[in-house]
């Protein structure tokens, strides 16, 4: 059974720094996609970042040159740095993984169709103020 475990939320001002860090186990693929999304209240989730197990990283327009997205493949862990944060990064943060199987790494793109039938986390709140 596979298992994601968020951290590192918090709250912080805008222009400031968080690293969020998901916690993965139980899964036994040899190629993944692991991702980061987002949802505000009332909002559709949005995807963030995305890195395929060949380490090609995929993120959305709008944290381009802020986020950044890594693994560490011996502990199992997923990171997203995120760095001139702003107020509208205000959010629920999710990870998720995906087996890629027969899929081709140009599909795990941020807020890919392919989680949809991955797996997710609890997610943790991330607050910017201004």
């Amino acid at each position: 059974q596979v298992q994601l475990v968020e951290s590192g939320g918090g709250s912080v001002q805008a222009g400031g720094s968080l690293r969020l860090s998901c916690a993965a186990s139980g899964y036994t693929y040899t190629s993944y996609c692991m991702g980061w999304f987002r949802q505000v209240p009332g909002k559709e989730r949005e995807g963030v970042a995305s890195i395929h197990s060949d380490g090609t990283t995929s993120y959305a327009d709008s944290v381009k040159g802020r986020f950044t997205i890594s693994q560490d493949n011996a502990k199992n862990t997923l990171y997203l740095q995120m760095n001139s944060l702003k107020p509208e990064d205000t959010a629920v943060y999710y990870c998720a993984i995906r087996a890629m199987f027969s899929f081709g790494s140009y599909l795990c793109l941020a807020g890919s169709w392919l989680y949809v039938r991955g797996d997710w986390g609890q997610g943790t709140q991330v607050t910017v103020s201004s």
